[in-house]
């Protein structure tokens, strides 16, 4: 284990032990592997991990113990397609009171933190979604100190509650930009188009997210709130873009769960007074949220059939996503006075074999239709809130693939005859 102190679990797990692990770019990998090395001479270890990104977890490595998840992200795709993962159907701001009420079990909580500071607090560095959850409700909390973990500013984490301190020094796992094609441009050339100067931003990561960041360089006084944040937010933030000047709360600040990109990022958010670091119980807050005016929200989908439901977590018998915090933020942005709520796929997949236009979702609703305010692919953008069924049925099917178009109208009175 490079760079990893001797630890020995057999002396600090029970048999039967439930691990919560910290996620995303903030997940402990040393522990990781370390537990992958030793959790063979333990009986019956389980443990969840909201998203990874290291590629730690497979199906050898991972046979170990019983994994659990909240979606199928990133590199957990693996461990799904081999029947690996449990899935537990969660929005993300739910993890933190599931693990206090022991739903979620937590025996031992395995994390990523900075050094401390003078006063003895870690930070939670890259990471602060359900961390401090796992650590007041854990047996035994075993922390990896990372010297390459920035210390941001926001949630942390006292030496006092850290019964294991494993020091390490190694480059915490990063996800680098993703490539933006003409596909993304489009999507993110209509989203764009609803954020004006003042909007306060909630985005995820990827092609879209990102190619929409660069559409925003001659906006002003942007704000952010979001549950996590890439490589972008720099470039704004830099540019003078990003402000947060105009926001209720948090004024000059940006609020965000979990950086998710490059070195770059984590260098800029270094003790950097312009971010904060919070757990869901914060950045998903609805009485929180609800006090952001202008908040426009951007999430992507799977598929949305011809009413708007939508659905983010499973196609067909593949289950690629998940429920995430994609419906705090619906409901948060379509709620913002002056603000959106946008749900933003390509129209098509597959080499443009398969519309994400459906009459009918091929899996779970993730997100109701009644909640749904606009809905953007690469040919435009529907605004359905507060539309009739039908309404809605037209705006959708003129946003979807024109290949498509006729065989989805003709599905689309088929169910209009029998009643939606």
């Amino acid at each position: 284990m490079t760079g990893v102190a001797p630890v020995r679990f057999a002396d600090v797990l029970r048999p039967g032990d439930a691990i919560i692990f910290g996620q995303a770019c903030g997940e402990p990998t040393s522990l990781v592997e370390a537990l992958i090395e030793q959790g063979d001479r333990i009986p019956g270890l389980s443990a969840f991990i909201a998203t990874s990104f290291s590629g730690l977890f497979t199906p050898e490595t991972a046979g170990i113990f019983t994994l659990s998840s909240m979606g199928a992200i990133g590199a957990l795709r693996t461990m799904t397609r081999a029947g690996r993962l449990q899935i537990i159907p969660v929005h993300v701001s739910q993890v933190g009171p599931l693990i206090s009420a022991g739903i979620i079990p937590c025996d031992v909580a395995m994390i990523q933190v900075s050094p401390a500071d003078a006063d003895g607090n870690h930070s939670c560095g890259l990471i602060s979604d359900y961390v401090r959850a796992a650590v007041d409700k854990a047996r035994v909390v075993i922390a990896e100190v990372n010297e390459a973990v920035p210390f941001t500013p926001g949630e942390t984490i006292e030496s006092s509650a850290i019964d294991i301190a494993i020091p390490v020094n190694r480059p915490p796992v990063e996800v680098l930009s993703a490539a933006i094609g003409p596909i993304d441009e489009e999507i993110a050339r209509y989203c764009a188009a609803f954020i004006g100067d003042g909007a306060v931003i909630q985005t995820g990561i990827g092609a879209v997210p990102d190619a929409i960041l660069r559409r925003l360089k001659d906006r002003k006084d942007l704000g952010v709130h979001s549950g996590m944040l890439g490589d972008g937010l720099v470039d704004l933030a830099e540019a003078g873009v990003v402000t947060n000047a105009r926001k209720e709360v948090d004024a000059g600040i940006s609020i965000n769960g979990a950086l998710i990109g490059t070195r770059r990022l984590y260098d800029w958010a270094h003790r950097n007074p312009a971010i904060r670091m919070c757990a869901t119980s914060y950045t998903h807050d609805a009485a929180i949220l609800g006090r952001l005016s202008r908040l426009v929200t951007i999430n992507s989908a799977l598929e949305v059939d011809l009413t708007g439901q939508v659905n983010a977590e499973q196609s067909g018998s593949a289950y690629p996503g998940g429920t995430g915090g994609q419906v705090d933020f619906v409901r948060a942005g379509a709620r913002s006075p002056g603000g959106r709520s946008i749900i933003a796929l390509s129209a098509s997949a597959k080499g443009g074999t398969l519309s994400k236009i459906v009459p009918q979702l091929s899996g779970p609703v993730t997100t109701a239709r009644s909640e749904v305010d606009v809905v953007v692919t690469e040919y435009g953008a529907a605004e359905i809130k507060g539309r009739s069924l039908a309404e809605r049925t037209r705006r959708l099917i003129a946003i979807a693939h024109p290949d498509f178009r006729e065989t989805l109208d003709r599905a689309a009175h088929a169910i209009q005859q029998r009643g939606f």
